[in-house]
């Protein structure tokens, strides 16, 4: 009879841990934005909420430049930790860069994750040259709205 209470105190108590736990939903309104071509690189943080309801639908910018080179922006992906959008820089028809202007930054364990799984995201695009690219483990929600993005960018560029 003793081991079933406390048994029971022991699976209460935890419950309560449990729910008390607070998840990084509390910060989800904060977003980092990087800057345009050409401009400062020092990301720019801002606030509010991201759960609008509407999902810009990216623009292509520049046409062609010097060299055949160009930038083409996705839409942006509405994740469950903020919106993710990211621009390509083409060169020659092969992908040049590919960034995230917009991504989840709204606590550490985003910065953490994020400063992680971006740039080894980028790495995998310029590899293959396409959206079928790996997800990044423990960044898994950044990875799906990055890929989101990123494939709405290479069909606005007919790639």
């Amino acid at each position: 009879m003793r081991r079933i209470v406390v048994a029971l105190v022991g699976t209460v108590a935890g419950l309560l841990g449990l729910f008390s736990y607070h998840t990084s939903l509390a910060g989800a309104g904060s977003v980092t934005t990087a800057p345009a071509l050409g401009a400062s690189s020092a990301p720019t943080a801002t606030s509010g909420s991201s759960s609008g309801g509407s999902s810009s639908g990216g623009s292509s910018s520049g046409g062609s430049t010097a060299g055949g080179s160009r930038t083409v922006t996705g839409a942006v992906a509405q994740t469950r930790w903020g919106p993710v959008q990211v621009r390509l820089r083409i060169s020659g028809g092969k992908i040049t860069a590919a960034d995230a202007v917009q991504y989840p930054n709204g606590n550490g364990m985003d910065q953490q994750i994020n400063s992680y799984a971006l740039p080894v995201l980028a790495r995998e695009v310029l590899a293959v040259q396409s959206a079928q690219i790996d997800l990044v483990s423990g960044a898994t929600v950044t990875s799906d709205g990055y890929v989101t993005s990123l494939q709405s960018a290479i069909d606005k560029a007919h790639l």
